[in-house]
């Protein structure tokens, strides 16, 4: 009862600020375009986002376009470039826009038990004989990071190999590659093209909802400490009534059950910048170790 009462009041709030100037709108554009970094493919994440884009729609009176790009950096680039003006952003790839591309995190993503986070993973097929990290990192096995810009895909797990291993990925596997999403890589160690992968339990769990893959088909023989929530972010130039309206519209779809159900998320909760500066110390720690095993 009372998270409910806190979101109908911050609805309320950032209501009241979009509406009290009656000629707020009037400096808004004639429609957004928003980024979706490609955890699936963008096909698929426009079409996950679709109730999501129509209720924002809806609430704001403003077309609102989405846009994918082949890889993460995409989107930092789009939204540099003001080519986007609101986007979903992974921790990570967020802290890459908020210095290089003038991002401002507006709202946190829950996960569907409403917890503002999730873990990074890493699996391997249930039909092999991977199951702990000692039988990964032989130095015969093939491995995934997903995205250079991923959270959960790369940056967690290379702290794992850094920091806790204390060996490059390099000379761990026989093999290291970069899938290019989240969705890729759990499809290449179901269909044995790749032995080890790095991903994470909410896009797991989202596979498994539409029916790619099942949990029964892999091991997880890793998993991380618990990562802040990816973040819906407009660029800060925007007016700020918009982005309040923006971020109301967030919460009001909270709201919207079988939306959400669609979107495969718990919702969405206020945040602000500092939430993510444990993924700044975790770049710069993973610099500092890099720099340290000379790699």
């Amino acid at each position: 009862m009372k998270s409910i009462l806190k979101i109908i009041i911050t609805v309320f709030f950032f209501t009241l600020i979009a509406g009290g100037n009656g000629l707020a709108s009037q400096n808004w554009p004639d429609k957004i375009k928003l980024g979706l970094i490609p955890t699936e493919g963008g096909a698929d994440i426009k079409t996950r986002f679709k109730p999501l884009i129509d209720h924002l729609e809806n609430c704001l009176g403003l077309k609102v376009e989405p846009f994918s790009a082949s890889d993460y950096a995409g989107i930092i680039t789009a939204m540099a470039h003001k080519h986007i003006d609101f986007a979903y952003f992974g921790p990570k790839s967020y802290v890459e826009a908020s210095a290089r591309a003038n991002a401002q995190a507006l709202a946190l993503e829950l996960n569907k038990n409403g917890a503002k986070g999730y873990y990074g993973v890493i699996i391997t097929n249930k039909k092999s004989n991977i199951t702990t990290m000692d039988q990964a990192t032989d130095k015969t096995k093939t491995f995934a990071f997903t995205d250079p810009n991923s959270t959960s895909g790369c940056l967690v797990p290379s702290v794992l190999f850094y920091r806790d291993l204390e060996t490059p990925p390099e000379k761990l596997f026989r093999e290291v590659s970069f899938s290019g999403s989240h969705g890729a890589s759990i499809l290449a160690v179901k269909n044995n093209k790749i032995q080890v992968a790095a991903t994470n339990n909410i896009d797991l769990d989202r596979m498994t909802e539409k029916g790619a893959v099942s949990q029964d088909d892999f091991n997880i023989i890793w998993k991380s400490e618990l990562i802040p929530g990816s973040p819906m972010c407009g660029r800060k130039d925007l007016p700020e009534s918009l982005k309040a309206a923006f971020t109301g519209a967030l919460m009001s779809f909270n709201f919207n059950k079988s939306g959400l159900d669609k979107l495969q998320t718990g919702g969405y909760a206020p945040v602000d910048d500092t939430t993510y500066d444990v993924v700044r110390y975790m770049k710069r720690l993973k610099a500092k170790l890099q720099e340290k095993k000379g790699n």
